[in-house]
């Protein structure tokens, strides 16, 4: 499947594309966003404190109260108290970044943190449990669906390419819905995504089929968005070794016609030798599509499971 040649938009904490916006003035440019993804993503850099008028450098914010419903406070002068402030931006942003695909946060920020953020009570002792940034709660209370990762957590192979599957797979609804939703459109749509699901959440791929075989006359301007976010919720799964050599598995069996029993047997071998962890996934999957180039299958051929995301980024090297 060919890759999109609009470039997904991506928002992003802009100290992380190396804005010199932190309270110290600093930065923390990740290299992974500001130099291998931006040529795949259209980058937002968004600052909410300093939209919100605090100055750079500026005293710190912590959050205060209780995790679930925390202000963000001064540290030096405990009468500020940026909460509805970055609460508000927080909405505002959510409405202008409709175009969005993705939004990656900066982990441990009052204000961005996605989880774990530090919570402190009104006395500067700590609280059991961490709470959310305040922009980030408000901004994704109003995009429940949105691929959202802190940039920290993109350092693991697995849960990059998790979120990055996921950021594709949301530009791809986008262009769709774009078009127009029709039955036969969410029917293609999920028959592409069969064994990107099954290998994510294969109870959920079955949950969608009925869901989707149950049409009948319904609008499927109504059926596609709750479609849409079950179908995000199981791509939120990651992946295991185990489920991944189901589908590999699955796919192989579209071969067995057309190659020779000593390529099976290869097949299998290397399948097998993913599923104990000795050769990462682009491996299995390199070979299948070897041979799916010389005989090919128009279904196989339309499977997104195939190709998530750019071959360059090259995120199936390393799970």
């Amino acid at each position: 499947m060919p890759c999109p040649t609009v470039k997904p938009k991506i928002a992003i904490s802009a100290c992380l594309m190396g804005a010199e916006v932190r309270f110290n003035g600093g930065h923390k440019q990740s290299r992974l966003c500001s130099h291998t993804l931006t040529d795949y993503f259209d980058f937002v850099p968004v600052c909410p404190e300093v939209a919100i008028g605090l100055g750079i450098p500026r005293q710190p914010i912590r959050l205060v109260g209780s995790p679930e419903q925390p202000d963000a406070i001064g540290t030096v002068d405990p009468a500020l108290n940026v909460t509805r402030p970055l609460a508000g931006y927080g909405r505002q942003m959510a409405a202008e970044l409709s175009d969005i695909c993705g939004y990656i946060f900066m982990q441990k920020s009052p204000s961005c943190g996605l989880e774990r953020v530090k919570v402190y009570h009104a006395n500067g002792a700590p609280v059991d449990g961490g709470g959310r940034g305040i922009y980030a709660q408000a901004f994704c209370a109003l995009h429940p669906d949105l691929p959202v990762e802190e940039e920290g957590r993109l350092n693991d192979p697995v849960l990059r390419e998790n979120f990055l599957t996921r950021v594709f797979a949301y530009s791809a609804w986008q262009q769709l819905r774009q078009a127009g939703l029709t039955r036969h459109g969410l029917t293609d749509f999920h028959s592409r995504y069969k064994y990107l699901l099954m290998a994510h959440n294969p109870v959920q791929y079955k949950t969608l089929g009925n869901l989707l075989g149950n049409m009948g006359q319904t609008d499927p301007g109504e059926l596609g968005p709750r479609y849409f976010s079950e179908l995000m919720a199981a791509l939120k799964k990651c992946a295991t070794r185990r489920t991944h050599t189901n589908v590999l598995q699955h796919i192989s069996g579209y071969l067995k016609q057309a190659i020779s029993a000593e390529d099976k047997q290869e097949v299998q071998h290397v399948i097998g030798q993913y599923r104990q962890g000795i050769v990462p996934l682009v491996v299995p999957l390199t070979l299948l599509k070897h041979y799916f180039r010389q005989h090919p299958d128009p279904y196989i051929a339309q499977q997104v499971y195939l190709q998530p995301h750019p071959e360059n980024l090259s995120l199936r090297n390393a799970i």
